[in-house]
């Protein structure tokens, strides 16, 4: 697939409010946050974006509302750039764009730290679910996303790749939590993406889409 045709999805952004017949409308939620010294802060909203692409690419009824490029990212606090609308408010905006939608919304989400008040959020929307890709490998700026932003936006991801810390997440957690990214790795990044590469990335994003697709196509009894 093709990441360079964006052109071809129906944006809601672009349409006036007659066009607008799409029954499903799949909303990309990322975060304005640090990835280290090497990757954007909008990293998670431009991967959000992509997957829903992917999927509106497969879809005639679905539309693509704009990105939300805030999100709960109060662990990588004291690294500059970052901005967070903490959990408690991401939830309520998720609740009532989910209610002013007419049809079913679906959220796809690129950063782990919207999960908890994303499922809060989804307990009070019965037309409403959301999807989180799992790509597997390190967790923050490291190959993965690397990989990932290689294959979307090569233009934006520096050269200076440099590994930070590499321990599995779940033995990281409860420094993070108490403490934060910084605590754990002064540079930003959970992982090594030194190996990343436009071509792991392309497969990653393939493979997340067709997930995507499959749970959307379940979810609508399709």
């Amino acid at each position: 697939m093709s990441w360079c045709r964006k052109a071809s999805i129906v944006a809601l952004a672009d349409l006036p409010s007659p066009a607008v017949n799409a029954g499903l409308v799949v909303v990309p939620l990322g975060a304005t946050e640090q990835h280290g010294p090497h990757l954007p802060l909008g990293t998670d909203t431009t991967i959000a974006l992509a997957l829903a692409t992917g999927l509106a690419l497969a879809r005639r009824d679905t539309v693509v509302a704009p990105p939300l490029p805030y999100g709960s990212s109060g662990e990588h606090a004291g690294f500059a750039g970052t901005l967070s609308i903490g959990q408690d408010a991401l939830r309520l905006v998720v609740t009532e764009l989910a209610r002013s939608w007419e049809g079913r919304t679906l959220f796809v989400c690129a950063h782990g730290g919207n999960a908890e008040p994303l499922a809060a959020a989804m307990r009070d929307v019965p037309d409403a679910r959301a999807w989180t890709p799992t790509f597997g490998g390190d967790a923050h700026a490291g190959r993965v996303e690397t990989s990932l932003m290689l294959a979307l936006a090569p233009e934006r991801v520096g050269a200076a790749r440099e590994p930070g810390n590499v321990t599995p997440l779940a033995e990281l957690l409860p420094a993070l939590r108490v403490a934060g990214v910084r605590s754990v790795a002064p540079n930003g990044i959970l992982g090594d993406p030194t190996g990343a590469s436009a071509d792991e990335g392309r497969e990653l994003l393939a493979r997340a889409v067709a997930e995507l697709i499959a749970f959307t196509t379940d979810w609508l009894g399709e």
